[in-house]
């Protein structure tokens, strides 16, 4: 842990290379929203295309010209859906810089950030690391961005309740997965809003770009993980993410 912390939070560097992960994944779920937005009336264009096309091609077919028109726009929505395919494949990033780390490391090298999202609302960020966690294989700063969003999203939730922002990060375990949980004391995930909470562009923020908890969805899935969330009685909700332990701790 004190090598990771010598080049820590106190240079810009972890940061500038937080921000970047953020860029990164929040343009991959914008390329995923545009994909999840269009292929389907790209593929209605398509399949109507097709079957006018089919349709002139019998006995008593129309003019030359307009089977030609179909087949072009036939031709351009497929070409318009593989233009969106190689569009998703430019920012598609596979985890590849995975290694084995622990949860409550990550947590400690970014605890300054996390301290300044909570003072920005008034709030307080209280942490209970389980002692003895067992490793994940992960990559650092994708899995440190997920941490991030959440408690920026906490902190957003905490903003306008009338208790004092409390915002807390939390670590479990049990033999197969690492679970990291936030939580906070604000109204909670509204039930028209639940469905929609993970996908691309959703917000229930007046400035909000819906990617951050989308992006942190495409990252915890790409490391054979999943995320979630509850309301939690008291008020406030906890969202959640679980990693698979290393296979050699499972060993």
């Amino acid at each position: 842990m004190a090598e990771h912390k010598s080049q820590g939070i106190e240079s810009p560097q972890i940061l500038s290379q937080l921000m970047e992960v953020a860029r990164v994944s929040a343009l991959t779920e914008l390329a995923s929203g545009i994909a999840h937005e269009l292929n389907q009336p790209l593929g209605a264009i398509a399949t109507f295309a097709q079957a006018g096309t089919r349709m002139l091609n019998r006995a008593d077919p129309m003019v030359s010209e307009t089977l030609d028109v179909l087949r072009q726009i036939n031709e351009s929505a497929l070409g318009a859906g593989e233009g969106i395919r190689r569009i998703r494949q430019l920012f598609d990033q596979d985890v590849a810089a995975r290694s084995s780390c622990q949860i409550a490391e990550l947590i400690d090298e970014i605890k300054p950030v996390l301290e300044l999202l909570a003072q920005r609302v008034g709030g307080h960020l209280s942490l209970d690391i389980a002692p003895g966690l067992p490793a994940v294989n992960a990559d650092r700063l994708r899995i440190q961005h997920v941490i991030v969003a959440l408690v920026q999203n906490a902190c957003d939730a905490s903003a306008n309740g009338k208790a004092s922002p409390r915002i807390g990060v939390a670590t479990s375990s049990d033999r197969y997965m690492v679970e990291c949980a936030v939580s906070d004391r604000g109204s909670g995930v509204s039930e028209s809003a639940q469905s929609n909470l993970f996908r691309p562009f959703f917000t229930t923020k007046s400035r909000g770009t819906g990617l951050g908890l989308a992006s942190s969805k495409n990252i915890v899935e790409a490391h054979e993980g999943t995320i979630g969330f509850e309301n939690l009685p008291s008020g406030g909700s906890r969202f959640w993410f679980r990693l698979p332990v290393s296979a050699e701790q499972r060993a």
